[in-house]
C-alpha cells in the first residue's frame, strides 16, 4: 500500500480521481512526512485510543492514525473525497469514514458508540475559516475529550495560549484556557501543504482539564461578560459591559463589582485574568439574584 504524505503520492491520487480543490472548504493537504510524524507523536495515541479525525482530506494523516490507534472515525464534509478515502484507507479495517459537516455530528453519541463513553482524542488539520466554531463546539458540547491536537493558522494558535496584556489576548484565549491547557508543538511553513496557503500554520495541543481551573457559578454568563469586554477593546470594561444589551448591567453596577475586586473603573478587559473574570461573573450573578428578590 502506498503511503501518502509526499508531494508525489498526493499528486498521483489527485490526478487519478481528477480531484479539484474546493475553496469553500479551505482545503490544504499536508505533504511533509516529518510534520505528520510530529503530529502523531504529540497526539500521544496508543492502541487503547479511539480517535476522531476532522477533515481527513485524502487520508494522509488517517493512515498514520490507523496504525497507532484502536479505532479512527474520520469526518469529511467534501463528498468528492469519499471515494478517494475509501481507496487510500482500504487496507485498514479500523477506520470509519463519515461524510458530514463536523458541526452537525453528534460527537457525544459517537463517543458512546465507538468508545463506551470514554474520552476521545481529536486530531485535525482544520480549515482556517471554521477553526474557532469547531474548537468551541467540541469543548462547549461537553463531549468526553482527552486532548485535541490540531493544525491551525499560526496567529490563531498564538491567540489560544497568550495571557493578559498582550494584543492577541481575547475571548478565544480565555475560552480555550478555561477548558484546556494549550501548548504549541511547532510552526509549519506554507511549503508543507498542497496547495500552499497564504499564511503560516502551527500545530497546537489542547489537553482537556480534568476540572475547570476556576470556580464560576454560571459558565455561560461568564463567557457573555468576556465577549462583551472584548467586543470593543478600546473601551473600558465598565463601558463594554454597559453597552452589551443582553447583559443588562449598568455602569454603576459594573464599577461597583470592579471596586469590590480592588480594580479601577478605568480597567480594560484585556488586563483581566481568567480567575478575575470568574470572580467578576460571580459578583454580578449575586447582584442579579439580589435584584430579582427585591
Amino acid at each position: 500500500m502506498a503511503y501518502l504524505g509526499t508531494p508525489g503520492s498526493t499528486i498521483q491520487i489527485l490526478k487519478k480521481y481528477n480531484f479539484v480543490f474546493q475553496k469553500k472548504y479551505g482545503q490544504n493537504f499536508l505533504v511533509d512526512t516529518h510534520i505528520l510524524e510530529k503530529i502523531i507523536a504529540a497526539s500521544d495515541i496508543s492502541k487503547e485510543d479511539c480517535v476522531l479525525e476532522i477533515g481527513p482530506g485524502i487520508g494522509t494523516m488517517t493512515q498514520y492514525l490507523a496504525e497507532c490507534a484502536r479505532e479512527v472515525t474520520a469526518v469529511e464534509i467534501d463528498r468528492a473525497l469519499i471515494p478517494i478515502l475509501e481507496d487510500t484507507l482500504s487496507a485498514y479495517d479500523n477506520v470509519t469514514i463519515i461524510n458530514k459537516d463536523i458541526l452537525k455530528v453528534d460527537i457525544g453519541r459517537l463517543a458512546e458508540e465507538r468508545n463506551g463513553g470514554r474520552p476521545l482524542k481529536v486530531v485535525a488539520n482544520l480549515p482556517y475559516y471554521i477553526t474557532t466554531p469547531i474548537i468551541m463546539g467540541l469543548f462547549e458540547s461537553g463531549v468526553p475529550l482527552d486532548c485535541v491536537t490540531i493544525m491551525v493558522q499560526k496567529e490563531v494558535a498564538e491567540r489560544m495560549q497568550v495571557g493578559p496584556g498582550t494584543k492577541d489576548y481575547g475571548a478565544l484565549s480565555l475560552a480555550v484556557q478555561y477548558y484546556a491547557k494549550p501548548e504549541i508543538i511547532m510552526q509549519v511553513s506554507p511549503a508543507c501543504f498542497m496547495p500552499k496557503p497564504n499564511v503560516g500554520s502551527a500545530v497546537i495541543r489542547l489537553a482537556r482539564h480534568a476540572a475547570a481551573p476556576v470556580d464560576v457559578e454560571d459558565e455561560r454568563y461568564m463567557f457573555s461578560i468576556i465577549r462583551a469586554s472584548f467586543n470593543q477593546r478600546r473601551k473600558t470594561l465598565v463601558n463594554g459591559l454597559a453597552n452589551a444589551a443582553e447583559l443588562q448591567i449598568s455602569k454603576e453596577e459594573a464599577a461597583e463589582a470592579l471596586e469590590q475586586m480592588g480594580l479601577a473603573p478605568t480597567v480594560r478587559g484585556e488586563s483581566l485574568t481568567l480567575s478575575q473574570f470568574a470572580r467578576l461573573s460571580n459578583i454580578l450573578t449575586h447582584k442579579k439574584q439580589k435584584n430579582k428578590k427585591i
